[in-house]
């Protein structure tokens, strides 16, 4: 199995299939490369050879598997994630069939392993108090500090991806009369966003810090576009720091897409129709916009309300008084 190396059908894939022949979007060959990158170094340390010495016998059915299992166990990963990883691993494999005749069986059974079912959990959002204690925590006074805190109101009020807030660049954004930011998303779609006035001022005092058209929005210290671990890292650093002053995000796990989540809980509540939402977030259909009328209980109570004769909204429950818990615990 000489003309079937692991490493020239890799390189083969990636430069012929997804780009020249498939034409795919930077994100798709940025997160099959990434699932290729954590695949040989789980490969190269569980069979002791170096990857570029790997060969497609060593991919088998069996082993992927085991490698699947340790994305879920070993790296923490979701059942979502470890889906998205196998869809990488079927793309491949089916190319692998097409131009290696020979690894026939080989990729059938590849393409026989299962996607993982999984339950779908609430959509976590953040209120207005936690998202104005979110926003705060930056310090202003230091570079670092203004990029977060902006990079954090724009994240709140537009609901851009992670991938597409951080490859944000300077020419991407338009200020004064219909100020707004122009992102690349899912499917190459290309879409704006309006900014809030509040938002625009903050993002216009940004820009003052300098820069060329082609530069990050964003940037990292070094100068060049924030990685997605650092995006979620900064995100889950300001949100533990922000638990002192809102003690409501004590525990809880914030990541960007939390904020896109937030973004879209907050149009619902003002009343925006959930088509007009699926435009705003980029939606390929308005049922994926659907999980957050589930997640909006005060939709629920005014149905019950529109339900109920007296027309009423039935009360929450309140707890009793500290004092009187407190006594009561005794």
């Amino acid at each position: 199995m000489t003309s079937a190396n692991l490493p020239a059908l890799l390189q083969t894939f990636f430069t012929d299939r997804l780009r020249s022949q498939l034409g795919a979007s930077p994100h798709t060959v940025a997160s099959y490369r990434d699932t290729f990158r954590l695949l040989l170094v789980f490969a190269s340390k569980s069979l002791g050879r170096e990857p570029s010495q790997l060969n497609m016998k060593d991919l088998d059915a069996p082993f992927l598997g085991t490698f699947l299992d340790h994305l879920e166990n070993g790296r923490s990963n979701t059942p979502r994630t470890r889906n998205t990883r196998l869809a990488a691993l079927r793309a491949f494999s089916r190319f692998v069939a097409y131009s290696e005749p020979e690894c026939s069986l080989l990729c059938q059974r590849i393409l026989a392993i299962p996607s993982k079912r999984y339950q779908r959990r609430p959509v976590e959002f953040l209120n207005e108090e936690e998202i104005d204690a979110l926003i705060a925590t930056p310090d202003s006074a230091t570079w670092i500090g203004k990029r977060d805190s902006t990079l954090l109101l724009v994240a709140v009020q537009t609901g851009l991806r992670n991938a597409e807030i951080r490859s944000l660049r300077h020419r991407d954004v338009k200020l004064g009369v219909g100020a707004h930011v122009r992102c690349l998303g899912k499917g190459r779609k290309t879409r704006c966003t309006p900014l809030r006035h509040g938002t625009a001022a903050a993002v216009k005092s940004w820009l003052a810090q300098g820069g060329g058209p082609d530069d990050p929005l964003f940037p990292s210290s070094r100068g060049g576009f924030l990685s997605a671990d650092a995006f979620q890292r900064l995100v889950a650093r300001h949100a533990a720091a922000a638990s002192a002053m809102c003690p409501s995000l004590a525990g809880r796990t914030v990541t960007p897409h939390t904020l896109r989540h937030t973004t879209a809980m907050t149009l619902l509540r003002s009343g925006v129709d959930q088509t007009v939402i699926a435009l705003w977030l980029g939606h390929e259909s308005t049922e994926t916009t659907q999980i957050y009328l589930h997640a909006d209980m005060r939709l629920k109570e005014r149905a019950l309300a529109h339900a109920d004769p007296s027309g009423t909204v039935p009360p929450l429950f309140q707890p009793q008084d500290q004092l009187l818990e407190f006594l009561k615990s005794l």
